[in-house]
């Protein structure tokens, strides 16, 4: 008799299946765990788990493993301000941005520079989108509310750059990836084979990212450029059964490649009751607006069409990685929300 995890797998499996059957994604692939069942699933050029995706920001809570890595080694503290490490910000309210501030999303920054689509279309390096960041208007005295920002971000993870003298990528690469042994797994596309980057459906993405325009394939999603510059909010690619190494790792309570500490420390909620919940990389309780599972949760979603969690309680993981960008559908019509309920309800009381 097949138990209720088993079941859900198999819904969640049929549910991308037949997405990529009818045409509606190119390619998903699903990971759950519930202790020590596990199942994974790959559909459409999704071959095998080897296949690699445009992780969109689910990039975030890796990059922020890289950075608190420092953290470890006492290289910084969080409530240190952004101008102690990068100096040419001393001007208005970035004097009095945080590094917690930034992992939060409470700086007051926006989401991205109003120069957004310019610089990609340019091919700018990083270092452009960090200086672009200089000119940026605050929507609020840092610490005071609450705006999902990537270039806040972008901005913690140059610090980490300046402190390690190495590249994002590489710190990724050295901090997170190679010691968890996520093989198929990098800031850009570093090593990765093409046949096992998975394409994102690009007609639906956003135009800032390129999409519905022909004339931006040159630095859209899929292009050579968008997939090597290793952009820390968004330009990861992973395999969903190494995403899942990463959230095992994180729930664990063990000192291995981040001090267990540092981990918690990670996963509590940073922010007054007021504003979102969030720890620093993580989404945390995402029981109360995103996923179907206890408030002792945790992970990310990204908008190349990726959602991945840990609930604590129930002791799963879930892991659904499409090739179809998130605002293409309504939330409660995405494949990956499909997907991931069904794992979902296997957290819930039974009445």
């Amino acid at each position: 008799m097949a138990t209720d995890f088993q079941s859900a797998c198999e819904n969640a499996c049929k549910i991308l299946s037949d997405a990529t059957a009818n045409g509606q994604i190119l390619a998903g692939s699903l990971f759950a765990q519930q202790a020590s069942n596990c199942v994974a699933i790959h559909c459409g050029e999704a071959k095998d788990d080897h296949a690699a995706y445009l992780l969109g920001s689910i990039t975030k809570p890796m990059a922020v493993c890289a950075l608190m890595s420092l953290y470890d080694e006492d290289a910084f503290q969080l409530d240190d301000t952004l101008v102690r490490y990068l100096p040419e910000f001393a001007q208005r309210e970035f004097k009095k941005v945080t590094l917690r501030h930034l992992l939060t999303h409470t700086s007051g920054l926006p989401d991205q520079v109003p120069s957004n689509a310019q610089l990609r279309s340019e091919l700018s390096p990083l270092s452009d989108f960090v200086q672009a960041c200089r000119s940026l208007e605050f929507s609020f005295e840092p610490g005071s509310n609450y705006e999902y920002s990537s270039m806040g971000i972008l901005l913690a993870c140059t610090v980490a750059q300046r402190i390690a003298q190495l590249p994002i990528s590489e710190l990724v690469q050295q901090r997170v990836l190679n010691p968890l042994k996520m093989n198929d797994s990098a800031l850009g596309i570093g090593k990765l084979e093409a046949r096992n980057r998975m394409p994102v459906q690009t007609q639906f993405g956003a135009p800032e990212a390129g999409g519905g325009s022909v004339d931006a394939a040159r630095w859209d999603w899929n292009s050579p450029y968008w997939r090597s510059l290793g952009a820390p909010w968004g330009g990861a690619h992973s395999s969903a059964s190494d995403v899942a190494k990463l959230l095992r790792a994180m729930s664990s309570s063990e000192d291995d490649f981040l001090k267990a500490s540092t981990k918690r420390l990670m996963l509590t909620n940073h922010n007054p009751s007021h504003l979102e919940s969030r720890g620093l990389g993580f989404d945390v309780d995402m029981g109360s607006s995103k996923v179907s599972c206890s408030a002792n949760s945790f992970g990310h979603s990204g908008s190349t069409g990726t959602l991945a969690w840990v609930d604590q309680d129930a002791q799963i993981v879930c892991v659904v990685l499409t090739t179809l960008p998130g605002r293409a559908l309504d939330e409660s019509e995405h494949p990956r929300h499909l997907a991931s309920e069904c794992i979902a309800k296997v957290c819930q009381p039974k009445s």
